[in-house]
């Protein structure tokens, strides 16, 4: 007489021992598997042969804005050198007076556009060291907030320079106009479509000891120094002796917001 191992498909009635049952883990187990073709074909469907972390279409937002600065800066280069051939070739033959060269001259000089030469200072501001801590009694610890450069502070030295009497400033290698705006996102500078990582240097020329003055005597300024005191943030001020500042070489279009029309 067989037992049910000798035979497994029927009983001693002559039934099905056993009926066909649902097994929920070999379902699973086939569409784990069908997941994993799927994931494999759309990365290869993404990648086409190419190397996903090497896209150039996935690069960083901070990389496109570094390579667009970069391609700005070349561009104001061209841009200077094409206004100085232009410039020298004008003043070769434009049939106009000395008088009028002059007053042109002048006019390019308060404009920023020509290049200028005097006595001048710099300003050099910095982050803080990222673990600064609270030297002084009576403060707190700081904050991320507190160990950075913030716009508030750069204007704060272009505008005391400007109360100072200067008579052109130059914030990195760039010349500022009436028109130059001083932006900072993040921990970083944008000015005049390109971007600048701490420290910052600001060069003014004008009167050295009238410029100095002025900075001590900005309110905005003297509460900088509080956290260049209590936390360490980067100042420095330097005699320069005789420069050169650049003319600028941007556009001085303006540019404004316009409506949509729907």
């Amino acid at each position: 007489m067989s037992n049910s191992a000798d035979s497994p498909g029927t009983g001693s009635t002559g039934s099905p021992a056993r009926r066909l049952r649902f097994r929920p883990v070999r379902v699973l187990t086939a569409a784990v598997f069908a997941l994993a073709g799927l994931i494999f074909f759309t990365s290869f469907n993404t990648a086409k042969g190419t190397d996903i972390r090497q896209d150039g279409s996935l690069l960083k937002l901070s990389d496109l804005i570094q390579q667009r600065s970069r391609k700005n800066k070349g561009l104001d280069e061209s841009n200077a050198a094409l206004r100085d051939s232009v410039e020298s070739l004008a003043e070769s033959d434009d049939g106009s007076t000395k008088a009028e060269d002059e007053k042109l001259g002048g006019l390019e000089e308060r404009a920023g556009t020509r290049k200028l030469t005097g006595k001048a200072i710099t300003v050099t501001l910095n982050d803080a060291p990222p673990d600064a801590t609270a030297k002084l009694p009576g403060y707190p610890e700081p904050q991320p907030d507190y160990l950075v450069i913030h716009q508030q502070d750069l204007q704060a030295v272009v505008n005391a320079l400007w109360q100072g009497g200067a008579q052109g400033i130059k914030v990195m290698d760039q010349r500022l106009i009436s028109t130059s705006a001083v932006r900072c996102v993040g921990n970083t500078l944008i000015l005049q479509g390109r971007v600048y990582s701490p420290p910052y240097k600001i060069t003014a020329i004008g009167d050295p000891d009238r410029l100095k003055q002025s900075l001590a005597d900005s309110k905005a300024i003297q509460t900088y120094m509080v956290y260049v005191n209590v936390y360490g943030l980067g100042w420095k001020v330097a005699d320069d002796g005789t420069v050169t500042l650049p003319g600028y070489s941007g556009t001085v279009d303006l540019h404004y917001a316009k409506p949509v029309d729907r």
